[in-house]
């Protein structure tokens, strides 16, 4: 709170510390009647005063003797990333090629984590796929590197598990770990891997990357359209949209299926973002979040990957688009209904109720307030459509009528492995295909 002008630079700098040295959000109140005052002269510190340098945290010795220790008597490690290993690609790399070591990944550490590395499996938990969580199910060692994962039914709980966290107060708050070390990822791993000994048995690792293959090849084979054979199916948008967009390009996306989309079908090379409400779940995000990234990078392409439920809620924002003259391009997966949600009751066995959505057509709409909109029903012309949108020089919105029942699902798993959730929804299989509900129905594993 300010309340006198003198205090506004000590007070703005304050935050502007916080915001970045916290990686959070700082907030500064301003009452009106001191911002009518004269302000103050007292200058901003310099950039080296006011932005705090990123400190570098290398545990010390006996940890780290303790960690190699403990990865040389494993026989089978898999690596858990988070985004904790932004920045440490290239000892990530190293560290798993010496421990020849499988990588499962997170939401949060896909950008930071997924491209150019042979040693990817995919992901694991609700949104993940059959590898990730098959890579973890068969080590002997679980080493959780920059990550906070919530889901603690998919971390083993029989097996050793190491964390490596720049924040103490994650250690341990999802999994019982026997050993936890406070550091940098890059620089831990930089100085434990001279301490590893050499190791030629790559079997674990062949596994998981085979299990992968096969994974992502039932993913890819959703991601296709036939001209004139209706649904779109919002794998292939998703798919498209990647291809399509710029190498450096930022997307966000809404909390629910585009968030699974976005996870599956949208490719990391190491220049793109992948920006979402990952901690809060917030509903509607994408597109403020899009707005505000394209603000501060004019020259970029933000693409937000809006579900029609989120768009809705803050549609009347595309004015500011146009205002502002912000050229986000907004992509909509327009399935008429709040499909995270349905899955959910599903799950807890309610009968889905208020979750069909009346949808409004999202492009005529578009081009009432000037922007640039294409509304696209049929497969084939999708392809044409999205490259339409992305070519256009300012805010440019694509309304795709995607599939209703799409199923997103976990991998297929025993429920007995994994404690908290409903039956059918572990054992179902991740076809994203309305059979499998009825499948599940015929043996008595759909709740009623």
């Amino acid at each position: 709170m300010v309340s006198n002008p003198e205090q506004m630079p000590y007070v703005l700098a304050n935050a502007i510390r916080a915001a970045i040295g916290e990686r959070g959000v700082a907030v500064v109140v301003l009452p009106g009647d001191v911002a009518l005052r004269e302000a103050s002269s007292r200058p901003l510190p310099p950039r080296a005063g006011l932005i705090p340098p990123v400190p570098r945290v290398l545990p010390a010795e006996p940890e780290l003797d303790r960690f190699a220790e403990m990865l040389n008597g494993a026989k089978k490690v898999t690596l858990f990333c988070g985004r904790g290993c932004a920045g440490a690609h290239a000892e990530l790399m190293a560290f798993a090629e010496a421990m020849k070591s499988p990588i499962v990944h997170t939401l949060g550490g896909k950008e930071f984590v997924e491209h150019d590395n042979p040693f990817d499996v995919g992901m694991t938990g609700l949104i993940g796929f059959s590898s990730g969580y098959e890579a973890i199910a068969a080590c002997d060692l679980l080493v959780m590197l920059g990550t906070d994962f919530p889901y603690k039914q998919f971390i083993p709980e029989t097996k050793p598990v190491i964390q490596v966290d720049i924040r103490p107060e994650h250690l341990g708050r999802r999994a019982k770990i026997e050993l936890g070390i406070v550091g940098d990822v890059g620089a831990t791993l930089a100085a434990v891997t001279p301490k590893l000994e050499a190791r030629t048995d790559s079997a674990h690792l062949d596994d998981s990357k085979a299990r992968y293959v096969r994974a992502r090849e039932g993913l890819d084979d959703l991601a296709k359209g036939t001209p004139g054979r209706k649904p779109i199916h919002p794998q292939y948008l998703a798919k498209l949209v990647s291809e399509a967009a710029d190498e450096d390009a930022a997307f966000t996306f809404d909390v629910g299926t585009p968030t699974i989309w976005a996870a599956r079908y949208v490719t990391m090379n190491g220049k793109r973002r992948l920006i979402g409400s990952l901690n809060h779940g917030s509903m509607a995000n994408a597109m403020p979040q899009a707005m505000g990234i394209q603000a501060a990078f004019p020259e970029r392409q933000v693409v937000s990957l809006s579900g029609d439920g989120g768009f809705t809620m803050m549609m009347g924002d595309i004015i500011s688009m146009t205002q502002l003259k912000l050229p986000v391009k907004i992509v909509i997966f327009n399935n008429g209904v709040l499909g995270f949600v349905a899955l959910e009751m599903k799950a807890a066995g309610f009968v889905e109720i208020g979750t069909d959505l009346e949808n409004p057509d999202f492009a005529a709409m578009a081009r009432a307030v000037g922007i640039h909109a294409i509304r696209v029903e049929d497969p084939g012309d999708l392809p044409g459509a999205v490259k339409d949108i992305f070519a256009h020089d300012g805010p440019a919105l694509l309304d795709v009528v995607t599939a209703t029942n799409e199923l997103s699902m976990p991998p297929t798993i025993e429920a007995k492995e994994v404690k908290g959730f409903s039956l059918w929804l572990l054992r179902a299989v991740m076809s994203g295909r309305g059979d499998a509900v009825l499948d599940l129905a015929r043996t008595n594993l759909l709740p009623r």
